[in-house]
């Protein structure tokens, strides 16, 4: 191991989950099968009790062999449930794998989530602290360094202010700020870096640069923008369904996902197995009513089909669209707005329409969500890629000039069941 930084050796990681039927269940409902079925009742708590109730083994990792060189800066690619987290997470010693091991040479930092290693109560100055003793920095070290994190985070006016008070983007300027100063052997990055606005994400990509280069330190970085994996690293790794795809040269990589990606989604959405979620709900079709663009408004009818005798109330459904390099454009949320959605047993559709629409040319895919908007969310579905659209502005004023930069999205959510 005398070259290398990390080496992984027939590494698994195995989740037992227990099977839950149905999303939302009321009391009526819970009375209701007592006294339907009570001998069932009381053996489904037998067998709770007795640690009986039936499980599912899910491998979320398999049969990973890998080894990673000192001052490699290399991507980790995949659809969402790949397993690009889990691997992280086994890197970060956050969680142990099933089988086999994990050698690490030197100091490692990671930064998976937002505000990991926070306390909400706590002030920035105080977290950096915190934090930075939890990454393996001496208080010499963060004093000497403090100064450069502050001007690094952007947030200098909210420095004393307690960290709960942050939104999204100001947690995880702050938390890359700590991580990337701490001059770790090997820094591992997550898709957090999404979470900050693009002059936050150029000025950090730069920074990983930087450092990769000055001062020979091994990066794992995952990302869904491709174009941030193909300018910071040379190596790529693809991962699909627990196991390593392929392994190589960034561009070769992408260019083979990217093809793959878009024979996925050329599917009929019924036929697609790369969905996560309980699919109680499922989407079943995603159709263009307009063509693009049409007065600069985008109009889309989802179609889907709940399976179950539920009716889920006031859903959250999510939109996301992302150019063809991956990177992330925008995200549509009918609760935003106040917008209620009602799933009741059958099949029905969700009209949507996107006004303020303005893209250049290209392509583009959108990406579906669906979830029971309660404390204990269930995922219902949830499809990467789920459809493709392309968008030819180059005469959209009969002008000969490209569309204006794009102002405010706004959007309408309804809905009709066809019981």
């Amino acid at each position: 191991m005398l070259n290398s930084a990390i080496e992984i050796k027939n590494v698994g990681k195995k989740y037992n989950i227990a099977h839950q039927r149905g999303g939302y269940v009321s009391l009526r409902d819970v009375i209701t099968n007592i006294l339907k079925n009570p001998f069932k009742h009381a053996k489904h708590k037998a067998k709770k009790a007795l640690g009986r109730i039936e499980k599912e083994e899910f491998w979320a990792l398999k049969d990973i062999d890998l080894t990673i060189k000192k001052g490699e800066v290399i991507g980790i690619i995949g659809s969402n449930g790949a397993g690009k987290s889990t691997l992280l997470k086994l890197l970060s010693r956050i969680t142990p794998p099933t089988t086999g091991e994990i050698k690490i040479s030197g100091r490692i930092a990671s930064l998976l989530e937002v505000g990991t290693g926070f306390h909400p109560e706590l002030t920035g100055r105080e977290n950096i602290f915190l934090n930075g003793a939890i990454l393996g920095m001496t208080k010499k070290e963060i004093v000497e360094r403090f100064d450069d994190i502050v001007e690094f985070s952007g947030v200098e006016q909210f420095i004393d202010t307690p960290v709960k008070r942050y939104s999204s983007g100001m947690y995880v300027r702050l938390a890359f700020a700590v991580a990337a100063h701490m001059e770790p052997d090997i820094l591992v990055v997550d898709e957090v870096l999404a979470v900050g606005d693009a002059e936050f994400q150029k000025k950090s990509l730069g920074k990983l640069d930087a450092v990769s280069k000055a001062e020979n330190r091994t990066i794992l970085f995952v990302s869904h923008n491709m174009a941030a994996i193909q300018k910071l690293c040379k190596r790529c790794i693809l991962l699909e369904g627990g196991k390593i795809k392929m392994v190589g040269e960034t561009k070769k990589i992408i260019d083979f996902y990217l093809h793959r990606q878009d024979k996925i989604s050329k599917l009929p959405l019924e036929e697609r197995n790369d969905r996560k979620g309980s699919g109680n709900v499922r989407f079943t079709k995603c159709e263009l009513l307009t063509p693009i663009p049409e007065n600069n408004t985008l109009k889309l009818k989802l179609s889907y089909k709940n399976k179950t005798e539920n009716t889920y109330t006031d859903v959250k459904i999510s939109l996301s669209i992302k150019d063809s390099n991956k990177e992330h454009i925008t995200n549509i949320t009918n609760n935003v707005l106040n917008q209620r959605i009602d799933i009741q047993k059958g099949r029905g559709d969700i009209y949507i329409e996107i006004m303020n629409f303005n893209l250049e040319s290209g392509k583009y895919m959108l990406s579906l969500f669906i979830a029971t908007d309660k404390m204990n969310s269930e995922i219902l579905d949830s499809i990467e890629d789920a459809f493709m659209f392309n968008i030819d502005n180059n005469n959209f004023y009969k002008t000969g000039n490209l569309p204006p930069t794009r102002s405010k999205v706004l959007f309408n959510f309804t809905f009709e069941n066809n019981n």
